[in-house]
């Protein structure tokens, strides 16, 4: 923040689609919480793939609001901080108190020192954990947990594989098929082999080597986080009875998915699913729990104030991140 009585803070913004090269540092007004709203000095935020396609504007679906300009003007969904004041109406949170949470159903904003959210976007930070890991927990987390829990239906004894598990929601759903009991394969670049292994894969593939879809292994459940194939050769890998959960991929690859599901389902007793994300309280309850536990942790690659946070999506964007990338706020560090 600037001088108390300015009432400007910085942020990351954007006013057209395009690469992080179109993002800035801006002052822009500190935001006054409505009636139901909690005002959070954010202290860390993470970088999820939905800001990368936030934006770039792709897949279109992404401009619903916002056709020719973004809606939103600074992205950022997974923020933890604390609360600098809250809306007459707000009754779970006093100011002072230390808060996490996924903020894109609140109008995003996350990249910026202060941000204006709804109280039930919120959750009590895990103790025991920084302010940069809550920060990288909510949307990953939950993703994983949805896709596992409730979509793929996992248990002990499963044969699981996740594709594209070296990054958020791939490592925190390795994490949590293992505490299930599952045997775990990740598949992921060269250079993430050796995350997914320290979180606990009991194998690990390197796509550019090994196809997993046609190297004649089958699996209870597949978990895709990067829906980079086809639904006929991803099939091929679901055994009867199994599942396949898409999290993540292109419109015509979800579409696909949509029009097949259920003729696959049908003929080959393979079940075929998309899971839409759905930020949830009682989700964020669950990996709180866990992680106070010390049963799981996130897994932060790299850190970048926010002066530098365009290189951080820069980073996500390009596929090079293992784990999670976090952004810090400076002045609310200190």
């Amino acid at each position: 923040m600037r001088e108390r009585g300015t009432r400007m803070m910085k942020a990351l913004v954007y006013e057209v689609y395009g690469l992080p090269d179109v993002l800035r540092i801006a002052e822009v007004e500190i935001p006054i919480p409505k009636s139901n709203e909690v005002l959070v000095m954010v202290h860390a935020a993470s970088v999820n793939s939905w800001d990368w396609d936030l934006l770039r504007g792709k897949p279109y679906i992404t401009r619903i609001g916002g056709l020719r300009k973004p809606r939103f003007r600074t992205l950022g969904a997974d923020i933890a901080g604390h609360v600098a004041a809250v809306g007459e109406s707000v009754t779970r949170f006093k100011v002072g108190d230390e808060v996490f949470g996924d903020i894109s159903g609140s109008g995003w904003g996350g990249f910026a020192e202060l941000v204006s959210v709804r109280e039930d976007t919120l959750t009590p930070k895990p103790e025991g954990l920084s302010f940069e890991e809550a920060a990288a927990i909510p949307q990953a987390a939950v993703l994983a947990l949805q896709g596992l829990r409730d979509k793929g239906k996992l248990r002990q004894g499963h044969r699981l594989l996740i594709n594209g598990s070296g990054g958020g929601v791939g490592t925190f759903a390795i994490q949590y098929a293992k505490l299930l009991g599952a045997e775990v394969t990740g598949v992921d670049s060269a250079e993430k082999l050796d995350v997914m292994r320290a979180v606990g894969a009991d194998h690990v593939l390197d796509y550019a080597k090994v196809d997993f879809a046609r190297n004649g292994l089958q699996y209870d459940v597949i978990l895709d986080v990067v829906g980079n194939r086809s639904i006929h050769a991803v099939k091929r890998a679901v055994q009867a009875g199994g599942t396949y959960v898409m999290v993540g991929g292109t419109i015509p690859r979800l579409l696909q998915a949509l029009l097949l599901s259920p003729f696959i389902h049908l003929f080959e007793k393979k079940k075929m699913s998309i899971l839409v994300h759905k930020p949830n309280h009682d989700d964020q309850l669950v990996w709180k729990s866990l992680v106070e536990e010390a049963r799981l942790k996130p897994i932060i690659d790299r850190r970048y104030a926010l002066d530098d946070a365009a290189q951080a999506i820069r980073l996500l964007g390009e596929g090079k991140v293992k784990g999670k990338v976090v952004v810090y706020m400076e002045p609310a560090m200190t």
